[in-house]
């Protein structure tokens, strides 16, 4: 029996708002939308997605999973970032090689060291 990872499901209190942000952030497309729900993908057909569904609650808490994102040139990518709407936040790291973001929900997202920087 095979197995295929299809999207990951994120909660969210403006489903359609989060994932035009995310769509924009990631180079990614809507291919989905509906008032209880929004797809976007990097192309139609390509897997995974990501899907923005409805709660009612706000986030509260540190998310248990989250995006890692891997630039060319971290700093800029940060700076876009937080241009978008994202906002830096410290969930307890120190002296490390990532920057911990928020979406404009609050959802935790890492933006790695570019790939140079780790072949050095």
């Amino acid at each position: 029996m095979g197995v295929r990872w299809e999207q990951i499901v994120v909660d969210s209190e403006d489903p359609a708002r989060l994932a035009r942000w995310w769509a924009e952030a990631l180079g990614y497309r809507i291919v989905h939308e509906a008032p209880e729900e929004v797809e976007i993908r990097r192309t139609p057909d390509e897997l995974p997605g990501l899907l923005f569904t409805p709660v009612p609650d706000a986030k509260t808490v540190k998310n248990r999973l989250h995006i890692d994102l891997r630039p060319e040139d971290q700093e800029s990518e940060v700076e876009r970032l937080v241009d978008m709407g994202a906002r830096p936040v410290d969930i307890g790291q120190s002296n490390v090689g990532w920057v911990v973001l928020a979406d404009p929900e609050g959802n935790e997202f890492c933006v790695l060291s570019s790939p140079k920087k780790d072949a050095q």
